[in-house]
């Protein structure tokens, strides 16, 4: 089986959606003729057309507003956003319409469309390039939100998001756009959405976290491990709607629990989590749970940036920590 990036899975994902269904169709700055500013849609133009592959203006809130259009009239667009941080014109369009139309139409409309977006720090970017607002876009009801954490995952959640009824987004880490490599069989098979992925087993406490994120809690789990501590690690994978059964079954099984995410701390998807535990399995905390994050403050310029993210040092400390509850 070939190995693939995960920038490489996302542009084979959308090959093969395009060639499954012809209403899918492509919309962004620069997708086509240049292929992307990550070359995740590198060659599709040429393979379908510019009729379906189709370079946009510099408007992010054109490019919302056509993907709800072409939704509405039976098409199903997956319109790329540069950065997440360019991400905030399309807010009016996810938030007033892609995910109301179901409800607005009284169920006679759907909206089968996916806007994707690199985001995370980590790639010594300028401003406005770093972004990690996944939280502010799980807020909204109606809308799927979407983060892989390997190239075989984006692949099979990309064609799963691309196939649904109703509005995603897909947010697409960064940083480990061409840092793995991983076996990616395109065989047309989706992986399903709203599942949890147990990436490691454990017994003494449960790491939980989503996107680029997931290389650094892996680490943690190895040190944890050569010291006699078993950590299991989940990929949330969905955050919107989120796993709460796999959650809340493994800190059932552990009964401590950390959160790590790179997002800034106060309001981030980690607090959601946190509460459900705190209402639903009060019962099964032998410790706090604590959370690994971002910090309250705006992601700082490269020389920075490696400071305000989760380190594996800050994430495996917290977990000694609630493992040395008493």
């Amino acid at each position: 089986m070939p190995e693939a990036t995960l920038v490489e899975a996302v542009n084979l994902a959308l090959a093969r959606a395009m060639a499954d269904d012809p209403d899918v169709v492509l919309l962004g700055e620069d997708v086509g003729v240049n292929g992307g500013v990550f070359r995740a849609t590198v060659g599709l133009q040429s393979r379908f057309g510019s009729d379906r592959v189709i370079d946009t203006p510099l408007s992010e809130a054109l490019i919302g507003g056509l993907c709800v259009g072409m939704a509405a009239q039976g098409l199903k667009p997956v319109g790329e956003i540069q950065f997440m941080g360019f991400f905030y014109p399309c807010i009016d369009q996810l938030a007033n319409h892609a995910s109301r139309l179901r409800n607005r139409t009284l169920g006679r409309l759907t909206c089968p469309m996916v806007l994707r977006a690199p985001f995370g720090a980590g790639i010594r970017a300028p401003e406005h390039h770093s972004e990690s607002a996944e939280a502010m876009l799980a807020h909204i009801p109606g809308l799927r939100v979407v983060i892989p954490s390997s190239p075989d995952r984006a692949y099979g959640l990309l064609l799963a998001a691309i196939r649904d009824p109703d509005p995603v987004v897909f947010l697409e880490p960064t940083r480990i756009y061409r840092a793995v490599k991983a076996e990616v069989e395109d065989n047309g098979e989706a992986l399903p959405l709203d599942v949890a992925f147990v990436l490691r087993e454990g017994r003494d406490v449960t790491l939980i976290s989503w996107g680029a994120m997931l290389r650094e809690t892996l680490a943690a789990a190895e040190e944890l491990a050569a010291e006699g501590m078993s950590a299991e690690v989940i990929d949330l994978a969905t955050l919107k709607p989120y796993d709460e059964e796999a959650v809340l079954a493994s800190v059932a099984k552990t009964g401590r629990c950390v959160i790590v995410h790179e997002a800034a701390r106060t309001g981030g998807f980690g607090a959601e989590i946190a509460a459900c535990i705190a209402e639903r399995g009060l019962a099964s905390l032998l410790a706090p749970v604590l959370r690994v994050t971002g910090y309250d403050a705006v992601m700082p310029l490269p020389r920075l940036e490696q400071s305000y993210m989760p380190s594996v040092e800050r994430i495996a400390a917290a977990a000694r920590k609630v493992c040395a509850y008493n």
